[in-house]
């Protein structure tokens, strides 16, 4: 089970992109993470061309911000059974505040019924205590799940994956960017207490890579979308444009916001890198244009025809047809020039989605 998987997922033949066959999706992480390709869109004259992503720096100015997001991802998937024997996998999504047993909530396939036990190793169990709203569920355990976390929960990855995630290193370590930080959301409500799937346009980041950056002056700042649910879940409507996101929080540091004020007062530019990038600063943008530090929830929905008002450049890998990420990078790139460009891909070998290599749009 995952967040995509049995959640009513369609082919969509909106907007007219490819599918991707499934030989083109990549099923590991590179051994050396810059050495994806990197395709690179203009969406000046809409040309295309093909480089790698440890050529990025040429792209730059001095003075530009590169902004990312430096959520960590939870070994979230947690593998149990019924007291029959049945299997049961469990999605954890966010903890409730409080002292006593933890309690989560969760997507668990296959569906539960309430007041359920489910039997995890080390003695762990837990009680569905009921349903939520957009098929989630709330789950009580038998004892707090930290640290156990770290030993029995697997990295969620994605189902068109199609191997084990049994915590070999390449995906405790691959499906993590090297400037991840834990943390959990703040607020009010169950909290999540990490990302459930990758920022995945950051993994192709190695520190020498940083550091080329720094070293031309490029303004490297982070914000943090935890990155849930809603991101991923797979548009069912007949018509796109009446999906709901579910809201993400999110969070931009002081020190970011002045970062980005500064560039912009400089005439520089903004790189987000990734779809949750950008859904964060243009959650944060005020009326006058400018990002703000704080808190807050990331709800927006990007398709084209949005007007972004925060950033200049997109980095970001090749999606899958049926999801938001990429009608945002549609909106941002344009659809005909966007749409090229994943016919140009799949003509050039490209490999697709999470493990996938990326693009640069101009």
């Amino acid at each position: 089970m995952s967040a995509f998987e049995g959640r009513g997922a369609r082919p969509a033949e909106f907007l007219g992109f490819p599918e991707i066959p499934a030989d083109r999706i990549a099923q590991t992480p590179l051994a050396e993470r810059d050495r994806a390709r990197l395709m690179v869109l203009s969406r000046a004259d809409g040309g295309l061309s093909h480089r790698t992503f440890s050529d990025l720096p040429d792209f730059f100015s001095t003075g530009d911000a590169l902004v990312l997001n430096n959520v960590r991802v939870l070994p979230a998937r947690l593998v149990g059974q019924k007291p029959t024997g049945g299997r049961v996998t469990v999605l954890l999504l966010a903890r409730f505040p409080g002292e006593g047993p933890d309690r989560w909530t969760a997507l668990v396939t296959p569906r539960p019924r309430p007041g359920a036990e489910i039997l995890f190793p080390e003695g762990l169990s837990a009680r569905v205590a009921g349903d939520r709203a957009d098929g989630e569920w709330e789950l009580v355990f038998s004892a707090a799940l930290s640290p156990a976390l770290e030993r029995l929960g697997l990295m969620p990855l994605p189902p068109y994956i199609k191997r084990p995630s049994d915590g070999r290193w390449e995906d405790g370590d691959g499906y993590q960017t090297v400037f991840a930080v834990p943390g959990a959301a703040e607020g009010d409500g169950p909290l999540p207490q990490g990302a459930v799937a990758a920022p995945t346009a950051g993994l192709h980041f190695t520190p020498e890579l940083l550091d080329a950056l720094r070293g031309r002056g490029v303004r490297v700042a982070f914000v943090t979308l935890w990155v849930g649910w809603g991101t991923f879940r797979p548009i069912s409507t007949e018509d796109y444009r009446r999906h709901r996101m579910l809201p993400e929080p999110y969070r931009v540091p002081a020190e970011t916001a002045e970062t980005l004020r500064t560039v912009r007062a400089e005439g520089k530019r903004i790189w987000a890198v990734g779809t949750t990038v950008v859904r964060t600063l243009e959650s944060a943008t005020g009326s006058d244009g400018a990002v703000r530090a704080g808190s807050g929830t990331a709800a927006l929905y990007i398709t084209p025809g949005y007007r972004f008002r925060s950033v200049d450049r997109l980095l970001t890998n090749f999606h899958m047809p049926h999801h938001t990420p990429l009608l945002l990078a549609a909106a941002f790139a344009g659809v005909d020039p966007l749409r090229r460009a994943y016919v140009e891909a799949l003509a050039h070998g490209y490999r697709f989605f999470s493990y996938g290599d990326a693009m640069a749009v101009l």
